[in-house]
């Protein structure tokens, strides 16, 4: 797991409370495999390449994630 104490944050999701909002990291040291990092708010965090993650962003613009349910 990488130690996420000394990387600034490109996103917060929510930010509005102290929750320990998801996160956005970009580990530059990190190899290119694992360079993306998302945390959640209970401290679990996945690493994926750049190209993964801009997988996931062009499948959100292009709407298939509208269909996930957000409670």
């Amino acid at each position: 797991m990488t130690d996420i104490s000394s990387l600034e944050p490109v996103a917060t999701f929510c930010g509005n409370c102290n929750c320990g909002c998801p996160q956005l990291f970009v580990d530059e040291a990190a190899p290119a495999e694992r360079r993306i990092v998302i945390t959640d708010d209970f401290g679990q965090q996945v690493q994926m390449s750049a190209d993964q993650f801009g997988s996931i962003v062009e499948e959100a613009k292009a709407g298939k994630l509208d269909s996930i349910a957000i409670v």
